[in-house]
């Protein structure tokens, strides 16, 4: 019986080494492992901006909601807990920048464009510090234009950088290239052969034409069918070139090479048959005969949704394998080597479903309106999720449906793939065969990198620089002068504006010290102290920073070569007579103006004053905390519409009473109205307004226009922080905290002390980025038309918490 069994045991583990090493051996256990393994190490992180409307005007308020999402379903992301949101001027200059914290992967603020913005070309990006490792093609990057109408109707803006330059000196230059299906021209085998024609502002350009053998042959006629997109079918023969005689829709002709043809070589097809995808797999003869196993890979997002051996010939798939959006298919050989690639976009049935409704289809100005949503999954099962819901006055504001940026085009679309896609909501906007046919044009042309497949197979891919950020830290090394890491160093962190908030910590062997999991708000000012374990000050500082990502490439710019005169001089009519009614009542940037301030007291904030009528002894008084929680670069744009009856231009300050620029003291040192911007907004104790003929005859003929008296601060102030800021073991630090968002004002006309004779001509009616259907799958949200007329469009966004999308497009009038 012991032999019997030692034999039991030598063959069991001998069929467990041959199953190994047949799993060790099998291609598709190979790939499927390796890319597992990196999509363990690089997850994908996708992110999206919802704005409550197309483009703006300087004097206008940004809403936006940010959308991130990680995986082949779109699931709320886990990975990062931080999202960053710029605004980039033509310049490649950060203009904003906003830091939100993300909940269940959402997060909204908001950005407050100054009167004095200079019209012209911007871009919005938002993406999280993890997103970086992949680059900037995949962050969210969406072109939007300002006007500023105050003065002058909008003239469109020349794009600046290499577009606008190429259009100057090369109009009429077409790029046209050509790509076979699968990658590959191939001897003796019939391949479709896509084709993508630019012009030198990037946009897709109209042509047709010729292929021509170099035997003299025409083989094939083409023209395209969507934004200089179109394909044709050739059976290319060995040794045989072919060129392409190409004409423009002015009548413009050149020439373009097609791809080499390999004399050996698969060929890789796909066709839509509805619910299903056939693939099909072509060869050259000599491999045909050789008979080998081929391995077709499919994968969304990192994870493998199909795999299976295939000999040349046909295998069909059925679509709801995979989750709706791009999936790349791939060829390999029998040794596991990459030899075709086809990228296929799966558009799957919608398992959420969103519904707008208003109790009536016709409204007055002015008058309440009572919005109900509802969201539910297939099945009709109420869906719980977060979205984000835009009311604009279509009339005001014109939209080019097949320009605007969508829930789907981004996070479907547009996150995957490198490059500049024109028109991407063209292709969700109204499914059918002809936007499916050029949707997979697309595909063909676009090109996927998200990971190279050698590299992978190889376990060779970088690894990743940029890692997430769940919360705020603060972080770095204390050393000595000559460098040497400081172990058991004691580190406080100490708030400069509060000083009875201060966090200890202790560095570690390698003198690394790290505040984690802090929450604190943006213009956040600190005091970094350290010591060494004998509390000796000897001991330098060095603290960890992000450095912004860049900001000289984009991927958007040609967008802004479609845009519509036409819709923008409308929009300009509408925002300059805004901008005149909110003159009239003090208002601007559609901020609540804060209430008149009368000091009626002296207070200690205001000991160091040198109003000549008394500290405090103001029409006005703002105190510096406010500034830094407005989140505002300089001083005019965070004082715009916040001050009584004062307007900023060109950041300087004017009374809406008449005459020049307001006088401006500091300190008790009278300085140029443009001195104001030049001072750090963290220096400012308080700013004193002086409007009216009590406060401004002291100061004489001088102060005809009124007078802002700013005091800086002294550093005797009991509630800040009093130790040195600077010297051996002190550093102070200002990071990027976390921007709060304000929240969107709708005026209530059923409710007293609303101002009813101000001309209501807000062109957003109403924004609410958290919206949050209950457990019957329904929300109602309710609201005040402005008092203009028009076409009013609603738009609703979002994901439920099973990761699926959703968007719908609502009308209502006004009349």
């Amino acid at each position: 019986m012991f032999k019997r069994f030692a034999w039991c045991m030598v063959a069991a583990i001998s069929s467990l080494a041959i199953y190994s090493f047949v799993i060790a051996d099998d291609p598709i256990a190979k790939i499927r492992q390796q890319l597992d393994k990196w999509t363990d190490k690089h997850p994908i992180e996708k992110a999206y901006v919802h704005f409550d409307k197309p483009y703006y005007a300087a004097g206008d308020d940004i809403w936006l909601k940010v959308y991130v999402t990680s995986g082949s379903y779109n699931q709320a992301t886990t990975i990062s807990g931080i999202v960053n949101v710029d605004l980039i001027d033509a310049r490649d200059s950060i203009k904003r920048s906003l830091k939100l914290q993300l909940k269940n992967g959402v997060a909204w603020g908001d950005i407050a464009l100054p009167d004095t913005l200079s019209a012209g070309n911007y871009r919005l990006r938002a993406y999280t510090n993890y997103m970086r490792n992949a680059g900037g093609e995949y962050f969210f990057e969406k072109a939007i234009l300002i006007i500023n109408a105050v003065g002058k109707i909008y003239a469109k803006q020349p794009v600046a950088g290499a577009v606008g330059t190429q259009v100057a000196t090369a109009a009429n230059k077409i790029d046209i290239q050509f790509f076979p299906e699968g990658g590959s021209l191939v001897a003796g085998v019939p391949t479709k052969v896509a084709f993508k024609a630019v012009s030198s502002s990037g946009l897709g350009a109209d042509v047709s034409g010729t292929i021509i053998s170099s035997q003299g042959r025409q083989v094939a006629t083409f023209s395209s069918t969507h934004l200089g997109m179109g394909y044709f079918t050739i059976t290319p023969q060995a040794s045989v070139t072919y060129t392409a005689n190409v004409s423009t829709a002015d009548d413009m002709q050149t020439t373009a090479a097609l791809p080499k043809v390999a004399s050996s070589g698969y060929v890789l097809n796909i066709m839509d048959q509805g619910n299903a995808i056939q693939v099909k797999v072509s060869g050259s003869n000599n491999l045909l005969n050789q008979n080998a196993s081929l391995t077709l890979v499919a994968q969304t997002a990192g994870k493998i949704y199909y795999a299976g051996v295939i000999k040349p010939g046909t295998v069909t798939i059925e679509k709801n394998k995979f989750p709706t959006g791009i999936a790349q298919f791939t060829l390999f050989s029998a040794t596991g080597e990459p030899l075709n690639e086809r990228l296929v976009f799966i558009k799957n049935a919608d398992r959420l479903n969103l519904a707008l409704s208003t109790d009536k289809p016709t409204y007055s100005p002015r008058e309440r309106v009572r919005l109900n949503l509802s969201a539910f999954r297939t099945g009709q099962k109420p869906a719980a999720g977060s979205f984000s819901v835009s009311v604009i006055n279509e009339t005001k504001v014109p939209v080019d449906e097949s320009n605007e940026n969508s829930i789907f085009a981004s996070l479907l679309l547009t996150s995957d793939i490198k490059g500049y896609v024109e028109q991407p909501a063209y292709y969700f906007n109204n499914p059918n065969e002809k936007t499916a046919a050029d949707l997979d044009l697309l595909m063909i042309t676009q090109g996927y990198r998200r990971f190279d497949w050698k590299q992978v197979l190889n376990s060779s891919a970088a690894t990743d620089t940029f890692t997430p950020e769940q919360s705020l830290k603060v972080s770095g090394t204390i050393t000595t002068d000559s460098g040497k890491p400081v172990p058991n160093g004691k580190v406080q962190l100490i708030d400069f504006d509060d000083a009875a908030n201060v966090l200890d910590t202790v560095t570690d062997a390698q003198g690394r010290f790290n505040f984690d999991n802090l929450e604190f708000a943006d213009s956040v000012r600190f005091i970094v102290q350290a010591r060494n374990a004998k509390n000796k000050r000897d001991v330098v500082i060095h603290l960890d920073s992000i450095a912004p990502a860049p900001t000289n490439s984009s991927h958007v710019k040609p967008d802004f070569e479609i845009t519509s005169s036409d819709k923008l001089s409308v929009y300009a009519e509408s925002s300059k007579a805004l901008y005149s009614a909110q003159l009239k009542y003090g208002l601007g940037n559609h901020v609540i103006s804060l209430r008149e301030v009368v000091i009626r007291e002296k207070k200690q904030a205001l000991k160091h004053s040198a109003n000549l009528n008394g500290p405090g002894n103001a029409d006005q008084v703002i105190y510096g905390k406010d500034l830094r929680l407005m989140g505002c670069i300089r001083i005019g744009d965070c004082l715009q519409g916040r001050i009584l009856g004062v307007v900023f231009r060109n950041g300087i300050p004017f009374s809406t009473r008449g005459g020049g620029p307001m006088q401006v003291i500091i300190d008790g040192v009278y300085v140029d109205a443009s001195f104001i911007n030049s001072i750090n907004n963290n220096d400012v104790q308080s700013i004193e307004v002086l409007r009216n003929v009590g406060t401004i005859g002291v100061y004489g003929g001088r102060a005809g226009s009124g007078v802002l008296l700013i005091t800086t601060k002294r550093g005797d102030e009991p509630e800040e922080y009093t130790g040195p800021v600077k010297g051996r073991g002190i550093k102070p630090y200002y990071p990027k905290g976390l921007y709060k968002a304000r929240t969107f004002y709708s005026p209530a006309y059923n409710k007293s002390g609303v101002n009813k004779e101000i001309a209501d001509l807000r062109t957003t009616i109403y924004w609410n980025p958290d919206v949050q259907p209950g457990t019957n799958g329904k929300a109602i949200l309710e609201y005040f038309n402005a008092g203009s007329k028009g076409t009013y469009r609603v738009i609703a966004e979002g994901i439920d918490s099973d990761g699926n999308i959703a968007r719908k497009v609502y009308r209502y009038r006004v009349e």
